[in-house]
Formats: structure tokens, C-alpha cells, sequence
């Protein structure tokens, strides 16, 4: 049996932020590869299917046109809103992911092996047996 599931984006920093996600490989992207979240906002990405792997990062000091064309300060993807199959430009505070199938487990994990930019936390809910929150939420550059 294959389950998806729904992920949860929000922004508790007090100024703007555009999240990038980049699927790994094998995996589809996700309906949105960027987009802006101004503070206090959070956002669904629904459906993301049963083996889904990839990462989600927060990018900050954006500008994009019109067009999506821009730059971002840091966690930059290819200068554009959409990642559209860019990752992140170090320094990126990242949360990645693989979803099991089936009855398989869930892996997930905060890293900062591209370096930090953003207090990053992630909280499962809605799941069954014991998954355990993960994450720096302060801000590490104060």
C-alpha cells in the first residue's frame, strides 16, 4: 500500500523568505520549486507521493522581475523563483527527506552541511509510532 503525504511550509522568521525544494534523483519534482513566504505565512504542498526523496531550503534577501528572473543573498538556485532542478547556493539551512513506501520508514534530517542562513525546524505530525522533531529554531548569525 502507497501513502502520500502533505508538507507543511512556514515562515516564523519576522521578514520575507522564498523556500526552494529540489527532488532527488529518481524523484518528481514537487508541484512548486519556489516561492515567497512573507512572515507569519505558511504554505501546503499536497500529495507528494510514497518514495519521495529530495531537500527544502529557505532563501533570503530576494529579487525577482516579473519574469521570476532575480537573485536571492543566500540559498540562491540558478537566479530564479522557481528552482526548477537547481539547489541551493551555500549557505543553505536544509531539511531533507525520503519518504518511505509501502510500510517502510520516513528519513529526515536538518543539515547544515551547506552552511546556515535560516533557523530551520521541522515537526512531523499526523503520523503514526514515534517521529521526533528536528532543528535549530534560533537564529545561530545573532
Amino acid at each position: 500500500m502507497s501513502h502520500c503525504c502533505t508538507f507543511t511550509i512556514s515562515n516564523n522568521c519576522p521578514y520575507t523568505i522564498w523556500p526552494g525544494t529540489l527532488a532527488g534523483s529518481g524523484s518528481p519534482p514537487l508541484q512548486t520549486t519556489g516561492f515567497w513566504l512573507d512572515a507569519g505565512q505558511s504554505v501546503r504542498i499536497p500529495s507528494v507521493p510514497a518514495g519521495w526523496s529530495g531537500r527544502i531550503w529557505g532563501r533570503t534577501g530576494c529579487k525577482f522581475d516579473a519574469n521570476g528572473v532575480g537573485l536571492c543573498q543566500t540559498g540562491d538556485c540558478g537566479g530564479r523563483l522557481q528552482c526548477d532542478g537547481n539547489g541551493a547556493t551555500p549557505p543553505a539551512s536544509l531539511f531533507e527527506i525520503t519518504l518511505g513506501s509501502g510500510n517502510e520508514q520516513d528519513f529526515y534530517d536538518v543539515s547544515l552541511v551547506d552552511g546556515y542562513n535560516l533557523p530551520i525546524f521541522a515537526a512531523p505530525r499526523g503520523v503514526h509510532g514515534s517521529c521526533n522533531a528536528t532543528g535549530c529554531s534560533s537564529d545561530l548569525n545573532l
